[in-house]
Protein backbone atom coordinates (compact mmCIF):
# COMPACT_ATOMS: atom_id res chain seq x y z
CA UNK A 1 0.00 0.00 0.00
CA UNK A 2 0.99 3.53 -0.37
CA UNK A 3 1.10 3.59 3.40
CA UNK A 4 3.61 1.22 3.53
CA UNK A 5 5.67 2.28 1.24
CA UNK A 6 5.86 5.91 2.87
CA UNK A 7 6.85 3.95 6.14
CA UNK A 8 9.90 2.12 3.98
CA UNK A 9 10.90 5.27 2.20
CA UNK A 10 10.78 7.26 5.89
CA UNK A 11 12.77 4.48 7.53
CA UNK A 12 15.85 4.29 4.51
CA UNK A 13 15.67 8.15 4.21
CA UNK A 14 16.33 9.25 7.96
CA UNK A 15 18.02 13.12 9.13
CA UNK A 16 21.60 13.25 7.86
CA UNK A 17 22.92 15.28 4.78
CA UNK A 18 20.47 13.65 2.33
CA UNK A 19 19.80 16.39 -0.52
CA UNK A 20 15.79 14.55 -1.59
CA UNK A 21 12.97 14.28 0.62
CA UNK A 22 12.40 10.71 -0.58
CA UNK A 23 8.93 10.61 0.48
CA UNK A 24 7.45 13.65 -0.90
CA UNK A 25 9.07 12.39 -4.29
CA UNK A 26 6.75 9.09 -3.84
CA UNK A 27 3.66 11.38 -3.66
CA UNK A 28 4.67 13.58 -6.27
CA UNK A 29 5.05 10.75 -8.82
CA UNK A 30 1.86 8.65 -7.41
CA UNK A 31 -0.15 11.74 -7.82
CA UNK A 32 1.16 12.72 -11.16
CA UNK A 33 0.69 9.33 -12.73
CA UNK A 34 -2.57 8.36 -11.15
CA UNK A 35 -3.83 12.05 -12.75
CA UNK A 36 -5.68 12.28 -15.90
CA UNK A 37 -3.94 12.34 -18.68
CA UNK A 38 -0.66 11.36 -17.44
CA UNK A 39 0.56 9.77 -20.18
CA UNK A 40 0.78 13.09 -22.07
CA UNK A 41 3.47 14.28 -19.95
CA UNK A 42 5.87 10.81 -20.88
CA UNK A 43 7.46 12.30 -23.81
CA UNK A 44 10.79 13.03 -22.15
CA UNK A 45 11.11 9.73 -20.34
CA UNK A 46 9.30 7.80 -23.41
CA UNK A 47 11.97 10.03 -25.83
CA UNK A 48 15.02 9.15 -23.72
CA UNK A 49 13.83 5.15 -23.15
CA UNK A 50 13.93 4.90 -26.77
CA UNK A 51 17.42 6.52 -26.90
CA UNK A 52 18.55 4.17 -23.91
CA UNK A 53 17.53 1.47 -25.59
CA UNK A 54 19.11 2.03 -29.04
CA UNK A 55 22.32 1.81 -27.49
CA UNK A 56 21.96 -1.44 -26.58
CA UNK A 57 21.90 -2.34 -30.49
CA UNK A 58 25.23 -2.11 -31.03
CA UNK A 59 26.74 -4.10 -27.74
CA UNK A 60 24.13 -6.97 -28.70
CA UNK A 61 25.40 -8.00 -31.73
CA UNK A 62 28.12 -9.70 -29.81
CA UNK A 63 26.03 -9.92 -26.34
CA UNK A 64 22.67 -11.21 -25.06
CA UNK A 65 21.19 -10.24 -22.35
CA UNK A 66 18.59 -12.61 -21.38
CA UNK A 67 17.58 -11.24 -17.79
CA UNK A 68 17.06 -7.74 -17.20
CA UNK A 69 16.12 -5.31 -14.55
CA UNK A 70 14.87 -1.82 -14.81
CA UNK A 71 15.73 0.31 -12.07
CA UNK A 72 12.84 2.84 -10.88
CA UNK A 73 11.03 1.84 -14.01
CA UNK A 74 8.01 4.18 -13.50
CA UNK A 75 5.03 3.38 -16.15
CA UNK A 76 7.04 1.05 -18.43
CA UNK A 77 8.56 3.39 -20.52
CA UNK A 78 11.96 1.03 -20.69
CA UNK A 79 9.69 -2.30 -21.43
CA UNK A 80 7.40 -0.08 -24.20
CA UNK A 81 11.42 0.88 -25.69
CA UNK A 82 13.54 -2.59 -25.62
CA UNK A 83 11.12 -4.60 -28.28
CA UNK A 84 13.75 -7.16 -29.44
CA UNK A 85 16.29 -5.39 -28.49
CA UNK A 86 19.44 -6.84 -26.52
CA UNK A 87 17.98 -10.28 -26.98
CA UNK A 88 15.95 -9.67 -23.74
CA UNK A 89 13.83 -12.36 -22.18
CA UNK A 90 12.40 -11.82 -19.04
CA UNK A 91 12.02 -7.96 -17.65
CA UNK A 92 12.29 -6.84 -14.13
CA UNK A 93 10.25 -3.92 -13.30
CA UNK A 94 11.82 -2.13 -10.05
CA UNK A 95 10.10 0.83 -8.29
CA UNK A 96 9.10 2.01 -5.36
CA UNK A 97 5.92 3.57 -6.26
CA UNK A 98 3.27 0.92 -6.77
CA UNK A 99 0.96 3.54 -8.58
CA UNK A 100 3.57 3.70 -11.82
CA UNK A 101 3.83 -0.07 -11.69
CA UNK A 102 0.13 -0.35 -11.70
CA UNK A 103 0.00 2.13 -14.54
CA UNK A 104 2.98 0.21 -16.62
CA UNK A 105 1.17 -3.12 -16.51
CA UNK A 106 -2.16 -1.17 -17.27
CA UNK A 107 -0.91 0.59 -20.21
CA UNK A 108 0.65 -2.83 -21.54
CA UNK A 109 -2.31 -4.70 -21.19
CA UNK A 110 -4.21 -2.39 -23.78
CA UNK A 111 -1.06 -3.25 -26.30
CA UNK A 112 0.14 -6.63 -28.65
CA UNK A 113 2.21 -8.38 -25.86
CA UNK A 114 6.17 -8.14 -25.71
CA UNK A 115 8.28 -10.33 -26.62
CA UNK A 116 9.49 -10.69 -23.13
CA UNK A 117 8.16 -11.78 -19.70
CA UNK A 118 7.46 -9.35 -17.20
CA UNK A 119 7.63 -9.36 -13.40
CA UNK A 120 7.17 -6.56 -11.13
CA UNK A 121 8.61 -5.75 -7.80
CA UNK A 122 7.84 -2.85 -5.30
CA UNK A 123 10.76 -1.77 -3.65
CA UNK A 124 13.13 1.10 -2.77
CA UNK A 125 15.53 1.84 -5.34
CA UNK A 126 18.24 2.60 -2.77
CA UNK A 127 18.15 -0.65 -1.36
CA UNK A 128 19.81 -3.83 -1.91
CA UNK A 129 18.07 -4.70 -5.51
CA UNK A 130 15.21 -7.81 -4.77
CA UNK A 131 16.75 -10.37 -7.00
CA UNK A 132 19.33 -13.03 -5.45
CA UNK A 133 23.25 -11.61 -6.67
CA UNK A 134 24.60 -12.30 -9.76
CA UNK A 135 21.57 -13.21 -11.60
CA UNK A 136 20.88 -10.50 -14.09
CA UNK A 137 22.41 -9.54 -17.24
CA UNK A 138 21.42 -5.88 -17.76
CA UNK A 139 20.50 -3.28 -15.25
CA UNK A 140 18.53 -0.38 -16.78
CA UNK A 141 17.49 2.50 -15.47
CA UNK A 142 15.86 5.53 -17.37
CA UNK A 143 15.59 8.89 -15.39
CA UNK A 144 14.69 7.50 -12.05
CA UNK A 145 18.12 8.07 -9.91
CA UNK A 146 18.55 11.62 -10.33
CA UNK A 147 16.51 11.49 -6.86
CA UNK A 148 18.34 8.94 -5.19
CA UNK A 149 20.30 10.67 -2.17
CA UNK A 150 22.92 7.35 -1.98
CA UNK A 151 24.05 7.51 -5.81
CA UNK A 152 27.26 5.52 -4.64
CA UNK A 153 25.03 2.60 -3.13
CA UNK A 154 22.45 2.58 -6.03
CA UNK A 155 25.28 1.96 -8.66
CA UNK A 156 26.84 -0.49 -5.83
CA UNK A 157 23.38 -2.40 -5.75
CA UNK A 158 23.14 -2.36 -9.28
CA UNK A 159 26.60 -4.09 -9.96
CA UNK A 160 26.00 -6.60 -7.13
CA UNK A 161 22.98 -7.67 -8.69
CA UNK A 162 24.75 -8.02 -12.09
CA UNK A 163 26.71 -11.72 -12.91
CA UNK A 164 30.27 -11.32 -14.25
CA UNK A 165 30.21 -9.41 -17.77
CA UNK A 166 26.87 -8.52 -16.90
CA UNK A 167 25.76 -4.37 -18.25
CA UNK A 168 24.82 -1.25 -16.33
CA UNK A 169 22.90 0.74 -18.89
CA UNK A 170 21.18 4.31 -17.53
CA UNK A 171 20.44 7.73 -18.15
CA UNK A 172 19.74 10.45 -15.47
CA UNK A 173 19.15 14.25 -15.33
CA UNK A 174 22.32 16.00 -14.93
CA UNK A 175 23.40 19.71 -13.39
CA UNK A 176 22.48 21.52 -16.42
CA UNK A 177 19.13 20.45 -16.64
CA UNK A 178 16.66 23.80 -16.04
CA UNK A 179 19.47 26.11 -16.63
CA UNK A 180 17.26 28.40 -17.82
CA UNK A 181 14.97 28.11 -14.56
CA UNK A 182 17.55 28.15 -12.24
CA UNK A 183 19.20 31.89 -13.55
CA UNK A 184 15.65 33.36 -14.01
CA UNK A 185 15.34 32.14 -9.83
CA UNK A 186 18.46 33.73 -9.38
CA UNK A 187 18.30 36.80 -11.43
CA UNK A 188 15.01 37.08 -9.39
CA UNK A 189 16.52 36.34 -5.84
CA UNK A 190 19.62 38.84 -6.64
CA UNK A 191 17.08 42.27 -7.83
CA UNK A 192 14.36 41.61 -4.98
CA UNK A 193 16.32 40.57 -1.82
CA UNK A 194 19.89 41.01 -2.63
CA UNK A 195 20.89 37.39 -2.16
CA UNK A 196 19.91 34.21 -3.59
CA UNK A 197 17.95 31.26 -2.34
CA UNK A 198 18.11 27.42 -3.95
CA UNK A 199 14.38 26.77 -5.08
CA UNK A 200 15.74 23.88 -7.61
CA UNK A 201 16.83 20.49 -6.20
CA UNK A 202 20.81 19.71 -7.34
CA UNK A 203 21.43 17.33 -9.39
CA UNK A 204 24.45 15.49 -10.06
CA UNK A 205 27.68 16.50 -12.23
CA UNK A 206 28.39 14.49 -15.72
CA UNK A 207 31.89 14.30 -13.83
CA UNK A 208 30.10 12.33 -11.13
CA UNK A 209 28.83 9.60 -12.73
CA UNK A 210 32.07 7.81 -13.82
CA UNK A 211 33.59 7.95 -10.53
CA UNK A 212 30.46 6.37 -9.19
CA UNK A 213 30.65 3.64 -11.85
CA UNK A 214 34.48 3.05 -10.89
CA UNK A 215 33.82 2.89 -7.27
CA UNK A 216 31.14 0.51 -7.69
CA UNK A 217 33.90 -1.52 -8.78
CA UNK A 218 32.59 -1.28 -13.18
CA UNK A 219 35.19 -1.62 -15.75
CA UNK A 220 35.28 0.16 -19.01
CA UNK A 221 33.01 2.63 -17.89
CA UNK A 222 31.79 5.19 -20.15
CA UNK A 223 29.52 8.46 -19.90
CA UNK A 224 28.18 10.77 -22.16
CA UNK A 225 25.96 13.65 -22.36
CA UNK A 226 22.96 14.71 -24.88
CA UNK A 227 21.15 18.50 -24.13
CA UNK A 228 17.46 17.76 -25.19
CA UNK A 229 15.91 21.35 -25.48
CA UNK A 230 11.96 21.83 -25.42
CA UNK A 231 10.11 25.11 -25.88
CA UNK A 232 6.88 25.58 -23.52
CA UNK A 233 4.30 28.29 -24.16
CA UNK A 234 5.45 30.57 -21.25
CA UNK A 235 7.60 29.79 -17.40
CA UNK A 236 4.39 28.48 -15.85
CA UNK A 237 3.46 25.93 -18.47
CA UNK A 238 6.59 24.53 -17.84
CA UNK A 239 6.63 24.61 -14.19
CA UNK A 240 2.84 22.66 -14.89
CA UNK A 241 4.49 19.94 -16.97
CA UNK A 242 7.17 19.15 -14.76
CA UNK A 243 4.99 18.97 -11.74
CA UNK A 244 2.87 16.40 -14.17
CA UNK A 245 5.62 14.48 -15.03
CA UNK A 246 6.61 13.85 -10.81
CA UNK A 247 9.40 16.37 -11.14
CA UNK A 248 8.95 18.94 -9.63
CA UNK A 249 11.18 20.24 -7.06
CA UNK A 250 11.73 17.34 -3.90
CA UNK A 251 14.65 19.05 -1.90
CA UNK A 252 15.09 18.03 1.82
CA UNK A 253 15.81 21.71 2.33
CA UNK A 254 13.53 23.53 0.46
CA UNK A 255 10.89 25.96 1.95
CA UNK A 256 7.66 27.81 0.35
CA UNK A 257 8.62 29.95 -3.13
CA UNK A 258 6.20 32.42 -2.27
CA UNK A 259 4.20 33.54 -4.94
CA UNK A 260 5.66 36.84 -5.89
CA UNK A 261 9.20 35.12 -5.98
CA UNK A 262 8.07 33.13 -8.65
CA UNK A 263 6.13 35.88 -10.32
CA UNK A 264 9.51 37.66 -10.38
CA UNK A 265 11.44 34.89 -12.01
CA UNK A 266 8.97 33.80 -14.68
CA UNK A 267 9.41 37.60 -15.84
CA UNK A 268 13.17 37.38 -15.65
CA UNK A 269 12.82 33.78 -17.48
CA UNK A 270 10.52 35.78 -19.99
CA UNK A 271 12.68 38.59 -20.43
CA UNK A 272 16.17 36.45 -20.53
CA UNK A 273 14.79 33.26 -22.48
CA UNK A 274 11.67 34.00 -24.71
CA UNK A 275 12.13 33.79 -28.25
CA UNK A 276 10.45 36.08 -30.96
CA UNK A 277 7.04 34.32 -30.48
CA UNK A 278 6.65 34.60 -26.68
CA UNK A 279 7.64 31.30 -26.13
CA UNK A 280 10.58 29.81 -23.72
CA UNK A 281 13.26 26.99 -24.28
CA UNK A 282 13.85 24.39 -21.36
CA UNK A 283 16.81 22.47 -21.29
CA UNK A 284 17.01 18.93 -19.87
CA UNK A 285 20.99 17.47 -19.52
CA UNK A 286 20.77 13.93 -20.03
CA UNK A 287 24.03 11.85 -18.71
CA UNK A 288 24.45 8.35 -20.49
CA UNK A 289 26.57 5.69 -18.56
CA UNK A 290 27.46 2.15 -19.61
CA UNK A 291 29.51 0.03 -16.80
CA UNK A 292 30.04 -3.39 -17.38
CA UNK A 293 30.33 -6.36 -14.23
CA UNK A 294 33.83 -7.59 -14.81
CA UNK A 295 34.49 -11.19 -15.31
CA UNK A 296 36.22 -13.25 -12.88
CA UNK A 297 39.31 -14.63 -14.23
Amino acid sequence: TMAAAFRRLSSTTGAGKRPFDRVLKLAQRARAVRAEGAAEYDYLRSEVAERLTERLEDISLEYDFPTALDLGSGAGHVRRALGGRGGVQRLIEVDSCEAALAASAARHAAEPPADFAVEQLCADEEAALPVEPGSVDLVLSNLSLHWTNDLPGAFAHARAALRPNGLFLGAMLGGETLAELRNSFVAADLERRGGVVNHCSPLTRVSDVGSLLQGAGFALPTVDVETITIGYEDPFVLMHHLDRMGEAGASAMRSHVPRDAMLAAAAAYQALYANAEGSIPATFEVIYWVGWAPHES
